[in-house]
């Protein structure tokens, strides 16, 4: 309990909520703008209602901040984790948690230092997931179609990059405007780099081969937009070779590091892009004078081969010599190897002639004819004997049949004659029927099969005569086709014998000489007058005497070889001509 005695001060009452908006007017009239320098902490990324909230530190204090969506999407420089700034804004208090904090509406970099800081962590960050590879380099193409340039239309770099494109080769140039600072130059660089790569072959715009980023020199600040995570990410996405040429060869941004080729100047990336045309002028045509003196050195030194090598051969006199020498050779030796062939093949002729005579063929024809007979009739009758055999047992057998079955009948009727002494007369009649009922069963169908076996037996044996018949036909046809083949063959060897035969040359008025030994003359000066010969002509022979010495015959003197140092032979028309082999030989 209180007590109501007890005297009170004359300090008003505040309520909760009244102190807190008394302290959120006194903080944001104190403070209603301020500068706050410190490092952001705790950032995760804007909130999904669009807000952003995190806090700023230094080494004694930590301040809450939050930035609203409308002013988040207007930020030149956004928040990022580490990144030192200096805050522009108001502060204020929130009342749910007894707190105060500042809500930023503007953020700036505190100082080069801490540009660099935060261009090195992102650096280190999009190294790590292999950005800036150089497995991811590609190739520039030698001598691009169309160029795609990425700058500001209004300034003087793209006059540069036309300029310098114009003097060294021309070529057809695609032009994408972007704001190279500011904002907003981040996401149109990377717009541009996507939107080139977006372009199909054989659009109405053409698609670039090569692309160029370029942008004059400038301050760590102005530059910043192409260091930006989002144009990092297109160069090293865009399929397109990529040269980077943004400010001079002191500034470095982190495009430079995912681009395919850095260029150090807008002019050089020109410069890398294409050739110089009057170089690739000369070289062509270097290229084609030494195509045209090619062939005419190689010409000459051909020819100059051509004739060290000619004066390598030996003459054509010496080149024949040992193979004119080695014909003559065998000249001289053929007529002797043409006689020695023909007497052997006369011989074999002769043998063989007198193996094929008709008499001798006919005769051989004949006994084969009577073997062939011979066998076919043996053949015959073996059949007809193994048929007869066959019905022959038959007969037998079926003769054999009655005897048995009626001795068989004998003995069973015994049986039952003997088993029936004590049975009744009705059941012994009764099994007798059965009994004989069974036995006429069986004896019909032993008939039946008996008579199907000899049927199958007549068949066979017509099948084996009509086999024995074809057999008989074939033996007698092969014989007829063979006598007909070697009649044939006969007839050619008589006509070949005939041709051959020096009887034919007598049918045509020319007669054989013989001498007394009846030797075949060949030479009329091999016969003296008085000397006995006989003459054979187509239809007989008769006897004759020479008169005198041989008619017209002249001696021939031979002429002198030549020294063996001359090379050509003599003439083979000059020489006499040896009347070689004849028939008569």
């Amino acid at each position: 309990m209180v007590d109501a005695s007890e005297p009170r001060g004359n300090a008003p009452e505040w309520s909760v909520s009244e102190l807190s908006a008394a302290l959120k007017r006194t903080v944001e009239d104190a403070y209603g703008h301020v500068r706050v320098r410190g490092e952001i902490s705790g950032y995760r990324g804007p909130h999904s209602s669009g807000h952003a909230y995190f806090s700023l530190k230094d080494a004694g204090a930590r301040l809450d901040a939050v930035i609203w969506k409308g002013t988040f999407q207007r930020l030149r420089v956004r928040p990022e984790e580490g990144l030192e700034v200096v805050a522009i804004g108001r502060l204020t208090t929130y009342p749910g948690k007894s707190g105060y904090q500042i809500v930023i509406e503007a953020l700036e970099f505190a100082g080069a230092g801490a540009i660099m800081a935060m261009l090195e962590e992102r650096k280190r960050r999009l190294a790590a997931e292999g950005l800036f590879d150089p497995a991811r380099k590609q190739e520039l193409p030698y001598l691009p179609r169309v160029v795609g340039v990425v700058t500001s239309p209004t300034g003087a770099v793209i006059r540069d990059i036309l300029h310098r494109l114009a003097d060294r080769f021309p070529r057809r140039v695609v032009v994408w405007p972007v704001r190279v600072q500011g904002e907003t130059c981040g996401a149109e660089v990377a717009a541009a780099i996507r939107g080139f790569n977006a372009l199909p072959e054989g659009g109405p715009i053409p698609r670039p081969d090569v692309i160029v980023v370029a942008r004059g020199g400038g301050s760590l600040e102005d530059l910043l937009g192409f260091s930006e995570e989002a144009v990092v990410r297109a160069a090293a996405e865009s399929f397109i070779p990529l040269v980077s040429a943004v400010g001079h060869e002191t500034d470095v941004t982190l495009i430079d590091f995912a681009a395919d080729v850095r260029a150090p100047t807008p002019s050089a990336a020109a410069e890398m892009v294409v050739p110089v045309r009057a170089d690739l002028v000369a070289a062509v045509e270097g290229f084609g004078a030494r195509l045209r003196a090619a062939p005419l050195r190689a010409l000459d030194r051909r020819r100059a081969d051509l004739r060290a090598l000619v004066r390598l051969l030996p003459s054509p006199e010496d080149l024949f010599a040992i193979p004119r020498q080695r014909l003559d050779s065998v000249g001289e030796r053929l007529p002797r190897a043409l006689k020695a062939n023909a007497a052997a093949h006369r011989l074999q002729l002769l043998k063989a002639g007198a193996r094929l005579s008709p008499l001798a063929l006919r005769g051989r024809f004949e006994r084969a004819g009577e073997r062939v007979a011979d066998i076919a009739g043996r053949l015959g009758r073996a059949t007809r004997t193994n048929v007869r055999q066959a019905r022959d047992r038959m007969d037998a057998v079926g003769d054999r049949l009655p005897r048995a079955l009626s001795a068989n009948g004998a003995t069973h009727r015994l049986r039952l004659l003997r088993a029936g002494a004590g049975l009744s007369p009705l059941g012994l009649r009764d099994r007798l029927a059965r009994a004989g009922e069974r036995l006429r069963a069986a004896s019909h169908g032993f008939a039946m099969a008996r008579g199907a076996q000899l049927r199958a037996r007549s068949e066979r044996n017509a099948r084996s005569g009509e086999l024995v018949d074809g057999l008989i036909l074939r033996a007698r046809r092969a014989v007829a086709g063979r006598l007909r083949d070697e009649g044939r063959r006969l007839d050619g060897l008589a006509q070949l014998l005939s041709a051959l035969s020096y009887h034919g040359v007598l049918e045509r008025g020319f007669a054989l000489v013989r001498d007394a030994e009846g030797q075949a003359v060949r030479r009329a000066g091999g016969l003296g007058p008085g000397r006995r010969i006989e003459l054979e002509f187509a239809d007989g022979r008769i006897g004759a005497q020479t008169l005198g010495g041989a008619v017209g015959a002249e001696a021939v003197i031979p002429e002198p070889a030549p020294p063996p140092a001359a090379a050509r032979p003599p003439s083979r028309r000059a020489k006499k001509a040896d009347p070689g082999p004849t028939l008569f030989d």
